[in-house]
C-alpha cells in the first residue's frame, strides 16, 4: 500500500521486463528494482504489469490510500496579474521550455536508490499538495515542500545527482537548480539567493549547490523543493527517513 503523492521504490516479486504503471513504461534495474510516482489526485488502485523472465504476464495491484491535503492561504497580492500580458506570457514560455528540456531524459543513473536527506535545515513550512488560496481565490495545489530557513543558509544535494539546469531568476521560481537522480526522478530547488553549480556537474549527496533566498515569487526566504517522476509531481518528503512508510 502507498498513498497519493508518494514515491515508491520497490522490487518485482517475480523478476521480469517490460514493466508498466497503468500502461506507462517504467524503467527496471538489472535486478528488477524500480521507482514509481503516484499522482497527488490518483485513484484507489494503480496497476503494475510486466512479463516475467519465463514469459508469463504478471500484475501487481498497488493500493493507493487517500491523503488529507492541507489548506494554504496566501495574500491576494501574490496572485498572478489580472489582465493578459503578452510579454510575461512569452517569458514564462521560455522559462518553462528550459525546465522541460532539463527534465526530458530518463537517464540510467542509479542515484535514486540511496536514502535521501533534507537539502536544508529548518521546519517544513508548507507541505506538498496543499490546496492554495490567494485571498479567497482557489489556485493550483502546492507542488513541493517548503523549508523555512534564513537567507544564506546552505542548500545541499539530497542525493547524488547530475545538475541539468542552474539558472535564473525565473519570474516565479527565482534562481533554480534542477537535479537528475535517474530513472525519471528530478529535484528542483527554487528561490535561491545564489547558485554554486553548473549544468553537467555531478554532485555527491550533501554537496552544496546554493544558498536559500527569496528570488522569484516568494513571501520571504525559504527553499522550495519540488520533485517530479516522469513529469508527475510527487512529494519529496516521502523519500525522507522520518516520513517514509
Amino acid at each position: 500500500m502507498t498513498r497519493q503523492g508518494a514515491i515508491v521504490r520497490a522490487r518485482l516479486p517475480r523478476p521480469g521486463h517490460d514493466l508498466t504503471l497503468d500502461g506507462r513504461p517504467v524503467t527496471l534495474t538489472g535486478d528488477s528494482r524500480f521507482l514509481i510516482g503516484i499522482d497527488r489526485d490518483a485513484g484507489p488502485t494503480a496497476m503494475l504489469s510486466w512479463t516475467t523472465d519465463d514469459g508469463r504476464p504478471a500484475r501487481w495491484a498497488v493500493t493507493v490510500a487517500p491523503h488529507g491535503w492541507d489548506i494554504d492561504r496566501l495574500p491576494a497580492r501574490l496572485s498572478m496579474p489580472g489582465p493578459p500580458n503578452a510579454e510575461y506570457d512569452a517569458r514564462r514560455e521560455r522559462e518553462l521550455g528550459q525546465v522541460r528540456v532539463a527534465r526530458a531524459d530518463i537517464s540510467p543513473l542509479p542515484f535514486w536508490q540511496v536514502a535521501f536527506v533534507r537539502p536544508a535545515p529548518g521546519r517544513t513550512s508548507t507541505n506538498f499538495g496543499a490546496q492554495r488560496f490567494y485571498g479567497e481565490r482557489a489556485a493550483a495545489y502546492h507542488g513541493g515542500m517548503d523549508i523555512a530557513a534564513p537567507g544564506g543558509t546552505p542548500i545541499v544535494a539530497p542525493a547524488p545527482a547530475i545538475v541539468r539546469l542552474a539558472t535564473g531568476p525565473f519570474a516565479l521560481e527565482g534562481n533554480i537548480v534542477i537535479l537528475d537522480h535517474g530513472f525519471g526522478l528530478y529535484s528542483a530547488m527554487m528561490h535561491l539567493s545564489r547558485i554554486d553549480v553548473k549544468p553537467g556537474q555531478i554532485l555527491a549527496q550533501g554537496e552544496q549547490l546554493g544558498l536559500v533566498g527569496a528570488t522569484g515569487r516568494a513571501t520571504g526566504p525559504h527553499l522550495h523543493w519540488g520533485m517530479t517522476w516522469l513529469g508527475v509531481k510527487v512529494d519529496p518528503a516521502t523519500l525522507l527517513p522520518e516520513t517514509r512508510g
